[in-house]
C-alpha cells in the first residue's frame, strides 16, 4: 500500500472531492454495487494486514488506558477483530443489496398537456464525515457514500490513524477497479484539517460528525455547512400504569444494560405512581445483579436504595451503567418530562392501553418513538436501512437513523414541447391541469402512459 493518497493538503482533498462528486453522481447502480462487492471482497482479503494495524493503534490506547486517559468502553470500540471484519464485510454487501437511492421518480405532476413535472431524487453531493475512535465507522460511511452516489471526505481520531489508514487504501483500490472515479473519497488526517473542512461551505455540502456531545456540538459552533447528527442520547423509557410489567422489566434491563456505552441506550426511567411499589424493587434488584447505579428522585428513594437524583441527572447522557429512575403522575407528566429533559433521540412507552400509547408517541418530540419495545432498537441495521452515517436528532433534511434516503436529495425535471409562460399569463391565461399521475421519468422524451 502507498500512503500518497493521505498527505496532499486538505483543500486540495475537498477541491478534488468536489470534481468527483459531479461524475459519481451520474455513476450507474451496477457499477456502485460491484465496486461495494469488490471492497467486502477485498477487506477480508486483507483481514491480516488490517489486523496488524489495528494492534499498533489498540496497543497505544492501551498505555492511555493504564494511565487513565482512556476508558475501557473506548478502547473495546477502536478494537477489531476477525469476526469484526467478517460483519462489516457483510454491512458493505448489505449496502450493495439496498435498492437504488438515486433517480427515483418521487411525484409526477402534469402542468398541462405535454407539461410534466417530475421530482427525481439525486445525490447531495459532498459528504464531509469527521468521527471519533470506531474505524469500522471510516467502512460504513464510505459505503454509504458510494451506494448513494456522494462524493466523501473523512477525518478520523488520531487515536486510530493506522487502522483508518489502511482501510481507506483498501476501499480506494478496490473502488478504482471497479471503475470508481478517481477521487471521490478523500482521508484527512491533521488536527488542523477539521477546520479547513469547516470552513469549505463552497464545496461540502453535509457535515456528518460523530463522537462526543461536545465534539459534535463544536462542529455545529464552527461552520456554516449544514450538520447531520446529534449532540445527546437523552433516552426514556416509561413504565405506564397498564404496563405489562414482566415486559417492562425485560424491556427495562435491555435498553440499559444490553449495551450502556451508545447513544440509544436509555438514561431515565420513568414509572407510574400506581405501579411504582409493585415494580420498582425487583428491578432494581436485577440492574443492581448488573452492576447499575441507581439515582432516584424523592419518591423513588420511598420504595428502593438508590442515590439522590439531581436536577442534572435528569439531562445526563451517561453511555454507563448508571440510570436515574423518576416516578410520575400520569402519561401527561412522562411527555412533560421527557420533552423538558431529553434529546430528541429515541423514547419508548410500556402499556397495554393503546389510547396512552398513542397519546404518547403523538405527543413526545424525538426522532424515534417506541411502544413495548427496547430503545436500542434505534438503529440503522435494525431499521432495515443497511447500516447508517448517524442518528439525528435535527428535524431537517433526515431524522433518526440515516442510511441512503438521508444522503439524497431532489431535483425538478421538467418536460415540456416549446411551452411558453406568456401562454399562462395576461387577459386570458390558459389554466394549468396540475393533475398528480403515477409515472416514471425518463430522459428526454414525454411520458408514454397513455400508449
Amino acid at each position: 500500500m502507498n500512503h500518497h493518497t493521505t498527505d496532499r493538503a486538505a483543500e486540495t482533498k475537498i477541491t478534488d472531492a468536489q470534481s468527483a462528486a459531479l461524475e459519481l453522481a451520474n455513476l450507474p447502480e451496477s457499477t456502485r454495487n460491484d465496486a461495494l462487492h469488490a471492497i467486502a471482497d477485498a477487506i477480508e482479503a486483507n483481514a491480516d494486514a488490517i489486523l496488524d494495524a489495528n494492534e499498533r493503534d489498540v496497543a497505544a490506547a492501551e498505555e492511555l488506558l493504564a494511565a487513565g486517559e482512556y476508558t475501557q468502553a473506548f478502547v473495546d470500540r477502536l478494537t477489531l477483530s476477525a469476526s469484526k471484519l467478517e460483519s462489516i464485510a457483510g454491512m458493505v454487501r448489505s449496502v450493495a443489496g439496498q435498492d437504488d437511492p438515486l433517480g427515483r421518480t418521487l411525484a409526477a405532476r402534469e402542468l398541462d398537456a405535454d407539461l410534466e413535472l417530475y421530482k427525481v431524487s439525486v445525490p447531495i453531493g459532498v459528504l464531509g464525515a469527521v468521527f471519533e475512535s470506531r474505524p469500522d465507522a471510516l467502512v460504513q460511511i464510505a459505503a454509504l457514500s458510494l451506494k448513494s452516489g456522494n462524493a466523501v471526505v473523512l477525518k478520523g481520531g488520531s487515536e486510530a490513524t493506522h487502522s483508518n489508514r489502511i482501510l481507506f487504501e483498501i476501499i480506494v483500490e478496490a473502488a478504482a477497479d471497479a471503475d470508481v472515479p478517481d477521487g471521490w473519497a478523500q482521508l484527512i488526517e491533521a488536527r488542523e484539517d477539521v477546520q479547513t473542512l469547516l470552513e469549505r461551505d463552497d464545496a461540502v455540502d453535509l457535515l456528518m460528525p460523530r463522537g462526543s456531545s461536545s465534539f459534535v456540538s463544536y462542529v455545529e459552533d464552527n461552520t456554516s455547512i449544514p450538520v447531520l447528527g446529534h449532540t445527546e442520547g437523552v433516552c426514556h423509557v416509561y413504565v405506564d400504569s397498564e404496563a405489562d410489567l414482566g415486559m417492562a422489566a425485560d424491556v427495562a434491563y435491555d435498553a440499559k444494560v444490553q449495551y450502556p456505552a451508545v447513544c440509544n441506550a436509555v438514561e431515565t426511567l420513568l414509572v407510574h405512581e400506581s405501579v411504582a411499589e409493585e415494580f420498582l424493587p425487583a428491578m432494581a434488584d436485577r440492574y443492581r445483579e448488573a452492576g447499575v447505579e441507581l439515582r432516584g428522585d424523592e419518591r423513588v428513594r420511598d420504595v428502593i436504595d438508590a442515590e439522590a437524583a439531581t436536577d442534572a441527572d435528569w439531562r445526563t447522557e451517561y453511555g454507563d451503567l448508571i440510570l436515574a429512575i423518576r416516578v410520575v403522575d400520569s402519561v401527561a407528566d412522562a411527555i412533560d418530562h421527557i420533552n423538558t429533559n431529553g434529546s430528541k433521540h429515541t423514547e419508548s412507552i410500556l402499556t397495554e392501553d393503546q389510547d396512552a400509547a398513542a397519546r404518547f408517541m403523538h405527543g413526545i418530540d424525538a426522532a424515534s418513538v417506541f411502544h413495548n419495545a427496547s430503545t436500542r432498537f434505534a438503529d440503522g441495521y435494525r431499521f432495515g436501512l443497511g447500516a447508517e452515517v448517524g442518528i439525528s436528532t435535527g428535524k431537517t433534511h433526515a431524522r433518526g437513523p440515516v442510511g441512503l434516503e438521508g444522503l439524497t436529495t431532489y431535483k425538478y425535471h421538467l418536460e415540456g414541447d416549446g411551452h411558453l409562460v406568456a401562454t399562462y399569463a395576461g387577459e386570458d391565461p390558459r389554466p394549468f391541469t396540475h393533475a398528480d399521475f403515477e409515472g416514471e421519468w425518463t430522459p428526454g422524451r414525454l411520458s408514454d402512459r397513455e400508449e
